[in-house]
């Protein structure tokens, strides 16, 4: 599977001109065969909470009649990131997930709400894991915060998940945190991690990309990059069984000790 990380500058507050930006970033990653595309977190609208009832994608409706058009013609996967929508009079940070064919294979609501950005105040929290499959392989995606939560990410492995997606927008100052993490993430559950930050500034913080993928034994095939790009990675995924039979840790995991 050809990955291909889509790092974004996203203006915040402009949802058109950010639905701009990731169509042409898109359309580009699907003329390069990229066979999934990755956006960042929060690409409509970046982190305007106090502007989410006029800002947030009513259910999801303009995000999945973009994201399902250009999978269908470019034939692509496409893991949307997340958008801020409105449910129900409800506001949530949701992934949409597209196959080839326009179809929606997963719609994910964060998990674990962010407070060092409020996110708590505005929006509501997702209640269920996000397992979808692409091209044949089993997947999971989370988003952002959800990454500082081992037993998450595990319970999606637990289910299959052989490729891990994990959009951000993971500010500069912490971004050390966000490869220790991730290499974690996909070393302890011998998966590929598919994570893609952002780039440029709101009001309150600094994003310096640094999007990454990292195969199950914890190689970096994308990382260090800090300006907006397409960055592509190539997933030989029948690494993930040739790991899992050299140390077989889901074989002699003991659940029963884990949780008196």
């Amino acid at each position: 599977m050809k990955v291909a990380c889509i790092q974004m500058n996203i203006i915040l507050g402009e949802p058109d001109q950010n639905y701009e930006i990731a169509q042409k970033n898109i359309i580009e990653a699907a003329n390069h065969q990229a066979d999934t595309i990755v956006l960042p977190e929060m690409w409509n609208t970046g982190y305007a909470l106090d502007q989410l009832d006029e800002l947030a994608d009513k259910n999801g409706e303009k995000t999945i009649e973009l994201l399902t058009s250009l999978a269908k013609t470019y034939h692509v996967n496409i893991v949307g990131g997340s958008v801020a929508t409105k449910k129900n009079g409800q506001f949530f940070n949701t992934m949409y997930v597209v196959d080839r064919f326009g179809n929606i294979t997963a719609e994910y609501d964060k998990a674990h709400l962010f407070k060092l950005m409020d996110e708590h105040k505005f929006m509501s929290a997702g209640q269920k894991v996000n397992i979808f499959e692409l091209d044949g392989v089993t997947c999971g995606g989370v988003i952002c915060y959800d990454l500082r939560f081992p037993e998450w990410i595990r319970t999606h492995a637990l289910k299959g998940a052989n490729i891990m997606f994990i959009p951000a927008e993971w500010p500069k100052k912490r971004i050390d945190h966000w490869q220790l993490l991730l290499q974690a993430r996909a070393v302890e559950n011998q998966m590929f991690v598919v994570a893609v930050n952002r780039v440029g500034a709101d009001q309150n913080n600094e994003f310096n990309g640094h999007s990454m993928v990292i195969a199950p034994w914890g190689e970096l095939l994308v990382h260090d990059q800090t300006d907006a790009g397409i960055f592509y990675a190539q997933l030989d995924l029948q690494e993930i069984d040739r790991v899992r039979k050299t140390i077989p840790i889901f074989q002699d995991r003991r659940p029963e000790l884990y949780f008196e």
